[in-house]
Parts: structure tokens; C-alpha cells; sequence
């Protein structure tokens, strides 16, 4: 006797009520919706000390620090594809291989050094690639891009929390 098919509703909730439950499944994601927050507290306050509250100078750096953000999570959901492609560029030859390791090098150096954002670099990566890790023990891999697109969604929801938080009331 073979099973009964499912009805398509039946189905699409039972996927909900998975995609839902997966906080309490992989608890990493909470830590790194709390990282999140904790990132959107901090850069909250910061720019409520280098910016009048409503001026695009403050729209522009909390643009630029989701964007930091964003870059930071995609780096580190999609190492394997991003090492096979700079690793092909290197392989081209000598020349291209001295340049792009320079400019890395020089570029990243400088932008972490100068800017002080390395340790928020160094708690977001940990906190992503430990969510990473415990999707992996729930054998969860979905294709890299829609899970750099799901723990990007995680981590701007919970900076935009923090921002909530920390923009004091007019």
C-alpha cells in the first residue's frame, strides 16, 4: 500500500513550520541575530556622535555599514567559489598573481587598520561561519547564494533591530 500524496497546502506549511522552527534547530542563528543587533546598536551610537540624527551623513554611514555588512557575509557563505575565482585569476600568470595578492593585502590592511572595524569584522565572521556550521550538523546546505542571501537577510534584520534601539526617541 503505497502513501497518500500530500496536498500542495499540507506540504508548503509543513515547510513553514520547518523554516520556523530551524532558530531553535541551529541556535548559532540566534547568536548571530544577536551579533546583529548588538553591530546595529553600536553603529547606531556611533553615528549619533559624528552626525545630526536625520542628515544623510548619517543615512549615508548606515548605508555603508549594511554594506560592510553584507560583504562580510557573502565572503564568508561562499569562500569555496570566491577562492576558485581569485585563484584563477592568479593563475594566469606571475604578474597578475604579485598584483592582486599586493592589492589585497594593501587594500584590506589599510581599510581595517585605518577604519577600526576589524574587530566588527572579526565577531561577524565568527558569528556567520559558526551559523554556517551548525546548518551543516542539520545537514542544511541550501546553494550558496540563497544562503548568503538568507544569513544577510538575518543580519540586516537584527543591525536594523539594534538601530531601533539606539536612535533616541525625537
Amino acid at each position: 500500500m503505497s502513501p497518500r500524496p500530500q496536498h500542495p497546502a499540507v506540504a508548503l506549511l509543513r515547510q513553514a513550520l520547518a523554516l520556523l522552527l530551524l532558530p531553535l534547530r541551529a541556535p548559532l542563528l540566534l547568536v548571530l541575530f544577536g551579533v546583529a543587533i548588538y553591530l546595529g546598536l553600536h553603529w547606531s551610537l556611533s553615528d549619533n556622535h559624528t552626525a545630526l540624527d536625520g542628515s544623510f551623513q548619517h543615512t549615508l554611514f548606515w548605508s555603508i555599514d549594511c554594506l560592510h555588512a553584507v560583504l562580510v557575509v557573502f565572503i564568508c557563505t561562499m569562500p569555496e567559489l570566491l577562492l576558485q575565482r581569485v585563484s584563477a585569476l592568479m593563475a594566469a600568470s606571475r604578474v597578475v598573481s604579485l598584483v592582486v595578492t599586493l592589492l589585497i593585502v594593501t587594500v584590506g590592511g589599510l581599510y581595517l587598520l585605518h577604519l577600526n572595524v576589524l574587530s566588527n569584522v572579526l565577531i561577524l565572521a565568527s558569528a556567520v561561519l559558526l551559523a554556517r556550521l551548525d546548518l551543516l550538523r542539520l545537514r542544511l546546505m541550501p546553494q550558496p547564494l540563497l544562503m548568503a542571501l538568507g544569513l544577510s537577510f538575518v543580519v540586516l534584520l537584527g543591525a536594523a533591530l539594534g538601530r531601533a534601539i539606539g536612535v533616541p526617541a525625537a
